[in-house]
Parts: structure tokens; sequence; C-alpha cells
């Protein structure tokens, strides 16, 4: 199934990254990709957390980059040792999961607890950003000085009376 988005954004400007992502989730959708498996909480306002499970993996193995919004995570294994198995079940392989975060939404930690890697998120506003209170000036006095000013300052049209 291919997702037409084009009705949703004739009328739109700015939303291209939003329809990049949409797009970008249908395709991830459709490979199914579960590796390796992991968690998103929320943990206040303004703090999240995604936790990857990571059975097998050392810090040394792993790398993680945060640009443009894309938070990546990847997980390089080495498998030196040749070994024989009679059932597999623990996934030990290389991986490379993407996280696409909103505007203002920035790394602050990642640390790994007992196999689970846990990565904290912070969204911070900028102060020009949030919301303002306006206060309303109830003074009509000043509104008034300035009407009689701009009276004072227009130039006065003089007709000659010519006969």
């Amino acid at each position: 199934m291919n997702l037409d988005l084009t009705p949703l954004f004739r009328t739109s400007v700015g939303f291209d990254r939003m329809a990049q992502m949409m797009n970008q989730a249908h395709r991830i959708d459709q490979q199914n990709v579960s590796y390796p498996p992991y968690n998103i909480e929320t943990l206040d306002e303004n703090q999240y957390q995604i936790t990857l499970a990571l059975a097998g993996f050392t810090e040394n193995d792993l790398d993680i980059t945060s640009e443009q919004n894309v938070l990546v995570v990847r997980g390089k294994t080495s498998n030196d040792v040749e070994r024989k198995y009679l059932h597999r079940g623990i996934a030990n392989r290389s991986f490379e999961r993407k996280f696409q975060l909103a505007d203002h939404v920035k790394v602050t930690t990642a640390a790994m607890e007992n196999g689970l890697l846990h990565i904290k998120l912070m969204k911070e506003i900028p102060e020009t950003m949030k919301p303002r209170t306006i206060e309303i000036n109830t003074n009509t006095n000043v509104i008034e000085d300035k009407q009689v000013e701009n009276k004072k300052d227009k130039p006065k049209i003089v007709k000659d009376n010519v006969a």
C-alpha cells in the first residue's frame, strides 16, 4: 500500500518534515523491524526515556548519535568465537535503530544497566517560544494623549478665496 498525503499538504506550508516522517514510519512498519526490542516512557511532562534490550552488548559495542532531530543507536558485535548452538534464541547481531525526535528534544544521558540501555531525553522549549501573558493597558489617557498630539501634527489646509 502506497500512502499519498498530497491532499493533506495542498494548503499547508512547512510540513515537509512531517510528511517524510509519516512515509518513513510506513516503510518501517512494512519491514516489520523488531530488533532490538525497546520501550519509550514518559517520565514527566518534559522528560522521556528510551530503553533498549541489548543482551550480550557492552558499552564499547554501541554507538549513539543525535543529529537534526534523529537519534541513532548502532550496535556492532564481533563474533570472534565460533560456537555450535543446539538452540539460538538470543539474538546477538549488529543493528541500527533510529528514533525521530521532536523539535527541542535533546538527549541528556545514556547508561547501560543489566543488559538494558537507558537513554534519557528532555524537551527544552526556548523562552521565546513559551506562552507569555500580555498585559492589557486600561489607562485611556494614554490613547487620548496620542490622538491630541496627532491633531496638532497635522498640517492645516488653507483655501484661498479667489473671486
